[in-house]
């Protein structure tokens, strides 16, 4: 009888839990590490668990609990998104540079800038990087242990979110990013720079839309 009583009440206790985890989610305007939820939720708690199970629980429902980076947040179900999206006049769009830029980085990261300029074969405004930064997708890395020790670019969590990706592994290849409209019908710089061939500036031209 007491070992009865023991399971039911930690039954509860889960529950309880699992309903404090719930709430913490909704509440939060960004994505949350288990770390912190952890620091709420109390010592010894089955974190990872009680986080598999909310997003069981939410997979067939029309929000659904995503994991983007180190965070947990809930987000509108995939397949909904479409029929949510409202069509809205944007007033400037990323810049062909801006975009190159931010492929580069997501995809050879760590990088510095001399690398993306090597990449793209073009110069690289300062603007183009405060611009990503600004959108909060780009931030600056460690330096890298060589003559004058160069600062390298990396991507952040709000990257992976705002693209509704879960890791860097999730991303997309070049034909993905096109048929999505991220990326125009002129080749994309990932890796093999290119110059005048390709419509870009000539290479050593400095970006000049920023």
């Amino acid at each position: 009888m007491i070992k009865e009583v023991t399971n039911a009440e930690e039954v509860e206790a889960r529950i309880a839990k699992l309903r404090l985890l719930e709430a913490l989610l909704f509440a939060s305007a960004d994505p949350l590490d288990e770390e912190t939820l952890a620091g709420r939720l109390g010592a010894g708690t089955d974190v990872a668990g009680l986080l598999d199970e909310l997003r069981a629980h939410y997979a067939p429902r029309g929000v659904n609990l995503v994991r983007t980076g180190a965070g947990w947040s809930f987000r509108t179900a995939m397949d909904l998104a479409p029929l949510l999206r409202q069509e809205e006049e944007v007033s400037k769009k990323l810049s062909r540079a801006a975009i190159e830029t931010l492929a580069i980085i997501a995809y050879h990261q760590p990088v510095t800038r001399a690398e993306i300029e090597s990449i793209r074969g073009v110069a690289t405004s300062k603007g183009t990087l405060d611009i990503l930064m600004e959108h909060g997708w780009i931030r600056p890395g460690r330096r890298r242990e060589t003559p004058g020790r160069p600062l390298t670019w990396v991507t952040t969590d709000h990257f992976l979110d705002h693209f509704g990706l879960e890791t860097l592994r999730d991303l997309p290849g070049v034909e993905d990013l096109r048929a999505a409209g991220l990326l125009d019908s002129r080749p994309v710089l990932l890796g093999l720079g290119t110059g005048e061939a390709d419509g870009g500036p000539a290479a050593g031209e400095a970006d000049d839309e920023d």
